[in-house]
């Protein structure tokens, strides 16, 4: 456990559920992990009690990707964990694999609907189009603007433009639209629909007051920080800006909410958590503006500044797009002045109107 993690609390200690099996946080609420085949190794789901159209049964919040193991599972939790009740409604936070890949068969298996945003609806369905989708060449020239213009990476990232729909083949053709300030009656209680920006187009987190737990999704992690990129569709995006605002307003939550994360373990200490992650984009956000104030510099150029670890493929498209994410803040903020130079690359250094404007810890 980490200095910040000491800062937090973790109810529940070290307890795990065992897959294909749940564990009780609140009445109510069951948490689900199923693992994931990635260097985050793992996903929290959640079932709500409920009752829909006056039938008993559950609610189901996030699916897990496409794969068969993760089928497996859910279908030794309908076997075991429903109390003999049905599935009647799929809830899902944002259109990331690992949160959607399966809610075409979960919403086909038990014949229910999909609730979820417009905006991360429609982006889901987008990216079940393969090539057309997501990733592939325009992410490719995208990240060589910003410097990443190595053949091999560029060809790697050119390569994986069928990444979004090996995770998430379909989509539910038809949806239940949530959005900011919607109130939800799952069972009988009431949760309320929080927006979130700058790590999905439109991600929504549920809170029940009554229960005191908010249902975080990627927004609030207790042991790292959730990644905010800027990829080749919103090609000029200040999501970093966007996701600070975001979380935010968690703020008006009681402190002791029990926040439900996507990875990690639920854990109390949200205002910390709030507090803790503006800290680590000040500090990040500092790196940069000192070392675009000695030269500019290019994203590709700040990947050691941000990142002090050796990156495989996969996360160097993530690194890639926090750290545009964090060249952008400091930009539209007005405090970097972004040039696209004669080799193609967009770099970005500090000016006199940048060196007088807020400072990083101000911006963030």
């Amino acid at each position: 456990m980490n200095e910040l993690e000491k800062q937090l609390h973790y109810p529940f200690a070290e307890a795990l559920p065992e897959p294909g099996a749940t564990l009780t946080v609140a009445p109510g609420v069951k948490w689900i992990r199923m693992a994931l085949p990635f260097a985050l190794n793992h996903i929290n789901l959640w079932l709500l009690r409920d009752e829909l159209d006056g039938v008993q049964g559950w609610s189901v919040v996030d699916c897990c990707i496409s794969h068969e193991a993760a089928r497996e599972q859910w279908e030794q939790i309908f076997a075991e964990e429903l109390e003999g009740l049905p599935i009647l409604r799929v809830i899902v936070t944002h259109m990331h694999p690992d949160h959607v890949g399966l809610a075409h068969w979960l919403c086909e298996r038990w014949q229910v609907l999909l609730w979820m945003s417009a905006t991360d609806y429609c982006m889901a369905r987008l990216g079940t189009l393969g090539p057309t989708g997501f990733g592939g060449e325009s992410a490719a020239v995208f990240f060589a603007q910003h410097g990443l213009n190595d053949p091999q990476a560029m060809a790697g990232v050119a390569a994986r433009s069928n990444y979004f729909p090996s995770l998430v083949p379909a989509m539910p053709a038809r949806y239940r639209r949530m959005q900011d300030g919607d109130t939800l009656g799952i069972g009988s209680r009431s949760w309320q629909c929080i927006s979130g920006y700058g790590h999905a187009p439109e991600h929504i987190s549920l809170y029940c007051a009554e229960l005191g737990v908010l249902i975080g999704g990627d927004m609030m992690l207790p042991r790292i920080s959730t990644n905010v990129s800027v990829y080749d569709q919103e090609p000029e995006g200040n999501a970093l800006r966007q996701f600070l605002d975001s979380i935010d307003r968690f703020r008006a939550l009681d402190a002791q909410t029990l926040t439900l994360p996507s990875h990690g373990k639920p854990f109390t200490g949200l205002h910390q958590r709030i507090t803790q992650l503006h800290q680590h984009h000040a500090e990040r956000l500092a790196e940069v503006l000192l070392a675009c104030s000695q030269r500019p510099c290019s994203a590709a150029e700040m990947l050691p500044v941000l990142f002090k670890r050796k990156l495989d493929l996969h996360q160097t498209t993530f690194a890639m797009g926090e750290s545009i994410a964090h060249l952008h803040l400091l930009w539209h903020a007005g405090q970097l002045r972004r040039r696209l130079e004669s080799d193609g690359i967009y770099r970005f250094s500090t000016d006199a109107r940048g060196a007088a404007a807020a400072s990083p810890a101000h911006a963030a």
